[in-house]
């Protein structure tokens, strides 16, 4: 559990963690010198049952809320600190709001500097209380205990630390099972130990020697040497702990603020993120469709285009579906939270303007009717959710991995749920070695679409048996799986709607269809080829005895071959099958009594000119029945 601080600088932020925990976060020379926490900081504190807790300490200053919002990110419960001599300032609103946009869920109010309230009045401190108890409600904070403490005396630190561990038994504990997620806040190098990441591990775990990544740009993988929890080296660590982890195959100088730490090819970085977001009540003015502003989320912090979805403006204390898009990649998870800023536009509360929950990670850019597409996740349970993902990615599939980092569902859960969906035809696994699956209605769209293609190629071209099985795929899809591919005309054989004759796929029952003059001009293509013998007219002039365009004559020729009675030689020479059959017979015999023919022995042997010769011996060649060496050729051995 991850306990934040949260208030209005000067208000006694870190001298009430250093009076709980006996650490000083402020670790900096300059916070030294300027007597501000101008970074986060960082402690451990035993609440009353044993449990211990990891402590953010947050800067309290406007200027800092960057570092404020990148610490609260992974906020379990927070104090919220108001100074009794100065009580609700505008960094107690704005740091309220970031807790509260977070997803942050319970918290305590310490009421700091209580020493000075007996000489402040009883009038003021019911003053303060009223201010306290407006600004809170509606709030996760709303009823909370409210505790008067000296860090200075030491007046209710037992009762503030009793009512830390009273709150904190009635939180939840993050997801374990998760994916591996860990912003980084801090990265530095240890003598003798090398390279570490600190930060709050907000979902999965790490163990010593996981293979990781860094994202965005550094997806190694990189390896755990070694993991510390408040100071203390531990083989493995769990979501909702702060951590150190000390990283073999990168320098710190390479590292940045913002990052995560995953596990190697867990999660993917995306530039777009699919959102509800909802508008502070406090905004002056609504959100356009369209705007820039400042996205935080875990530690990073980068500028996005906030897109509405289908929406003209957000009001004030409205909420809406919408799209982040980012200039940049970073690591995201389905349900993590974050806040968005801009320039200041809330009168005495800073520029926090909205914040809400990521739905999706890597969707496609949403255009008219996207709110739509979306909505469904707001609602989804499991089945539903991995329903919509595999929809989304459409002939692609997923992977039972990149289903577990787009759907944060734990490993466990996810199984169940493709088995419960795959059993309902709601999802289908398409390779069981990969675990590939896809929508059962992307699957059935797949099916619809190969029936439409061979029933408009039959119409298109009546004189072809039936299409190819890749040309077919590819004109299913360029990128579609061989794999599911295959299930589909399986499905499809299997339903009697279509017929697969070794590499052609037609519609049942159709194929090959002549008219009757068609069959007429076919007969006699093959009467004149046979007359011919090996010297055939060419497809050129075929057409011109026929009358028929040279493409039409093509296809027919191309029927005659499909049965046997053609063979086509070259672009423009085809040969009676039975002529061309008795040539082979004489060139092999030739080749087994002289060992080798001339171009000239050849030539007298099929007893025609070079027109016909050269085509005839380079088909030879193509066929494996001869092997060009020099001039001459010898028959090729099997």
């Amino acid at each position: 559990m991850i306990i934040g601080t949260a208030g209005h600088i000067d208000h006694g932020k870190t001298s009430l963690v250093k009076a709980l925990t006996g650490i000083d976060t402020d670790r900096l020379k300059e916070e030294k010198r300027r007597g501000i926490t101008l970074e986060l900081g960082f402690a451990h504190l035993k609440l009353d049952d044993g449990t211990v807790a990891g402590v953010v300490d947050v800067p309290g200053h406007e200027r800092f809320v960057k570092a404020m919002a990148a610490g609260a990110g992974g906020v379990d419960l927070a104090v919220l600190v108001v100074a009794a001599d100065e009580g609700v300032m505008p960094q107690t609103r704005e740091h309220l709001d970031i807790c509260r946009l977070l997803g942050v869920k319970a918290g305590v109010i310490a009421l700091t500097k209580s020493d000075l309230l007996v000489e402040l009045g009883a009038e003021w401190r019911a003053l303060v209380e009223a201010d306290l108890a407006t600004l809170v409600a509606g709030t996760f904070l709303e009823g909370a205990p409210v505790v008067p403490v000296s860090s200075r005396t030491g007046e209710g630190l037992d009762a503030l630390r009793a009512a830390l561990t009273r709150v904190a038994r009635g939180l939840s504990s993050r997801p374990s099972e998760g994916p591996a997620f860990l912003p980084v806040d801090r990265a530095f190098t240890i003598k003798g130990f090398g390279t570490v990441v600190t930060g709050t591990l907000l979902s999965g775990t790490f163990a010593v020697e996981d293979a990781v990544s860094l994202l965005p740009g550094l997806p190694g993988p990189l390896r755990v040497r070694g993991l510390q929890m408040h100071g203390e080296a531990v083989r493995k660590v769990a979501a909702g702990q702060r951590t150190a982890v000390n990283l073999t195959g990168v320098e710190p100088e390479a590292i940045a603020r913002g990052m995560v730490l995953v596990k190697a090819g867990e999660v993917p970085e995306t530039r777009m993120l699919d959102v509800e977001l909802s508008l502070l009540p406090a905004a002056e003015e609504g959100l356009p469709k369209r705007r820039k502003l400042l996205l935080h989320l875990g530690t990073a912090q980068v500028e996005a285009t906030v897109a509405l979805l289908d929406l003209e403006k957000l009001e004030p204390g409205e909420t809406a579906l919408a799209q982040l898009r980012l200039p940049e990649p970073l690591a995201a998870l389905p349900g993590q939270r974050f806040i968005l800023r801009g320039a200041r536009a809330l009168p005495g509360r800073g520029a926090t303007l909205a914040g809400g929950r990521v739905l999706s990670i890597t969707p496609p850019r949403r255009r008219k009717g996207g709110a739509e597409v979306v909505a469904p996740l707001l609602e989804a349970d499991a089945g539903g959710q991995v329903a919509w993902l595999l929809r989304q990615s459409g002939y692609r599939g997923l992977t039972q991995q990149e289903l577990f980092a787009r759907s944060a569902l734990a490993p466990k859960v996810l199984s169940r749920t493709l088995e419960l969906v795959g059993a309902r035809g709601t999802v289908l696994l398409v390779d069981r070695e990969k675990r590939l699956y896809v929508s059962g209605e992307v699957f059935e769209g797949l099916r619809a679409r190969a029936l439409a293609l061979l029933a408009a190629f039959h119409e298109r071209e009546p004189l072809r048996e039936g299409l190819s099985r890749e040309e077919l795929r590819q004109r299913l899809s360029g990128e579609l799986d061989a794999r599911l591919f295959t299930r589909v005309v399986q499905a499809l054989t299997d339903a009697g709607k279509v017929e697969v004759d070794k590499e052609v796929v037609r519609l049942k029952g159709r194929g090959r269809t002549l008219s009757l003059d068609e069959d007429a001009a076919r007969t006699r293509l093959v009467a004149d080829l046979s007359a011919a013998g090996l010297a055939p007219p060419t497809l050129n002039e075929l057409a011109e005895r026929l009358r028929l365009p040279a493409a039409r004559v093509q296809e027919l020729l191309k029927v005659a071959m499909a049965e046997g009675r053609v063979v086509r030689v070259s672009e423009e020479l085809f040969f009676d099958t039975g002529a061309l059959a008795g040539l082979k017979e004489r060139l092999v015999a030739h080749l087994r009594e002289k060992k080798e023919i001339s171009t000239q022995a050849f030539k007298e042997l099929v007893g025609q000119s070079r027109k016909f010769v050269i085509p005839l011996s380079e088909y030879f060649d193509r066929e494996k029945v001869t092997l060009r060496v020099g001039e001459k050729r010898v028959l090729r051995r099997a």
